[in-house]
């Protein structure tokens, strides 16, 4: 049987597994395992599955993914994330369109600091959708902007989607990282000239707030600008010191891990109920 046939039969055979409700992680493995057991049978098809996943979980870089994940739950549970939405609420609450634009800038601080897309699109759509809902921008448009926002955690450092193509295709994350950057940086800034030609080619899709919604104190509006500088903080903590060859990757994703739980601790919203 030809290479093609066999990775036809395998692609096939994994795509009826997902159809019929199996999880992804199962699915690929099992298919994984029987087709190794297929092709070379006693003579190591028994064990390349398993050695083949021992080695990956060996692999020292891994540490990384449970420190970007508690990082970005203790960003999450903190509120800090809606602090940061209220103030692009605020200072972008006067251009037209300018709800949208802000979460697209909130999608980019999400993501540089705990690197998951799904944390992107889980804060967006609890957080930026009803407020975006309720102030009559259009639903369309709405979940395109959550959607395309949420993407960018695949290329904005800390990526984790980078850190698992390292370990699978055996290459520096750290260069992986810093090649990131700028595109995500791009597809941000595409995003936003899109939402800005297209809320002014139709007034109705992005509405400019009103008087009395902008109507804050400027006290207030520093505070929340203050609440922005935070994530680019602990985004410099984390990364300057690994650009500059000083940290390692795990040390410095658990500097950034360090670093959430400190800013957190700070503003007074470690309390029991994010522990438990």
């Amino acid at each position: 049987m030809s290479y093609e046939m066999i990775a036809t039969l395998m692609f096939s055979s994994m795509m009826l597994m997902l159809l019929t409700g199996q999880r992804v992680f199962g699915a690929i493995g099992f298919i994984a395992v029987v087709s190794a057991l297929l092709l070379w049978g006693d003579k190591g098809g028994y064990d390349i599955g398993f050695a083949a996943a021992m080695k990956l979980m060996k692999w020292y870089p891994l540490l990384t993914l449970p420190m970007f994940i508690f990082m970005g739950y203790v960003l999450s549970e903190s509120r800090i994330a809606d602090d940061l939405y209220k103030m692009f609420h605020v200072w972008m609450g006067g251009v037209r369109g300018g709800l949208a634009i802000g979460t697209i800038g909130l999608m980019v601080l999400i993501s540089a600091m705990n690197g998951l897309s799904v944390a992107g699109m889980a804060i967006g759509s609890t957080i930026a959708l009803p407020e975006l809902l309720k102030r009559g921008y259009d639903k369309r448009m709405v979940t395109g902007v959550i959607q395309a926002g949420s993407s960018l955690g695949i290329l904005v450092p800390p990526s984790v989607v980078l850190v698992l193509y390292a370990m699978i295709a055996r290459q520096p994350v750290g260069q992986l990282w810093l090649a990131g950057v700028i595109p995500g940086l791009m597809m941000a800034a595409m995003f936003i000239a899109y939402i800005v030609i297209r809320c002014r080619m139709n007034p109705e899709l992005g509405p400019i707030l009103s008087a009395e919604d902008r109507d804050i104190p400027r006290a207030e509006k520093l505070r929340l600008l203050r609440a922005g500088i935070l994530p680019l903080v602990i985004f410099a903590v984390m990364m300057v010191p690994f650009v500059n060859g000083w940290t390692s990757l795990v040390e410095s994703s658990a500097i950034g891990a360090g670093a959430a739980f400190l800013a957190a601790v700070l503003k007074g919203r470690m309390t029991r109920e994010v522990f438990e």
